[in-house]
């Protein structure tokens, strides 16, 4: 079985601080909280019941992950991208993920390959149930799993940052229904090219670079007015 083929969700520790980052992040991914919305210390304070120390903490792990900027006199605020940044940021994401893509052994191993279908039948069920919160966590964990098979620690640890930066990026995306049931889908043929062997590989690369296509043009489309 391929190094990693059941890699631990890189989750932060289980504290006060990183519980409201992890909130937040799926916030922003779902739209919650759009970009440029300023995240204000007091309000969070109230929504977690929590100190401002543990509020502060959790926001600088948001702005070290690169989903929150601070600015002078005004505070945090969820990351806006330029046009330039967009593209890059998906430059390499494409870079990174069909590398790992031609890394996999193919037909997947049979228990890797059984693991990932029950993770997407949470996926199916949390769409079905229009459960945005667990669309998006299902949604990670079957991506985690899939790079994980690449056999290197450090290219699917990168790849999950590299996506973590584009959260404010993919933000409504995930509120579409259209897009979720295109996700499922391709998630779907994901799954049927993996369970085949080497001739497959050219589909399992450009089913990979079209999954990615989606929220970035989303977001060039919808900040178009407001993209330097």
């Amino acid at each position: 079985m391929p190094t990693g083929a059941f890699a631990k969700e890189r989750r932060p520790s289980e504290d006060g601080a990183s519980m409201i980052a992890a909130t937040l992040e799926e916030d922003i991914v779902l739209g919650l909280l759009a970009p440029r919305v300023r995240l204000v210390e007091d309000d969070l304070m109230e929504r977690f019941a929590a100190k401002r120390h543990v509020v502060r903490d959790a926001l600088a792990q948001l702005e070290s992950a690169g989903l929150l900027e601070r600015r002078r006199n005004i505070g945090s605020m969820v990351k806006a991208f330029s046009r330039d940044e967009v593209i890059h940021l998906y430059e390499m994401r494409e870079l990174l993920e069909l590398e790992a893509m031609r890394r996999i052994a193919l037909p997947l191993d049979r228990d890797a390959l059984e693991q990932l279908r029950r993770i997407q039948a949470g996926h199916d069920a949390a769409i079905q149930q229009q459960d945005p919160r667990g669309i998006f966590r299902t949604n990670q964990e079957f991506h985690r799993l899939l790079f994980a098979q690449c056999g290197n620690v450090f290219l699917s640890q990168s790849i999950e940052d590299f996506a973590r930066q584009t959260h404010a990026i993919r933000f409504g995306t995930l509120m579409s229904r259209e897009r979720q049931l295109q996700s499922q889908q391709e998630h779907h043929e994901l799954l049927a090219v993996l369970a085949q062997g080497e001739g497959s590989r050219e589909r399992l690369i450009r089913l990979t670079a079209e999954h990615l296509v989606p929220p970035r043009d989303h977001y060039l489309k919808t900040q178009e007015a407001l993209l330097p």
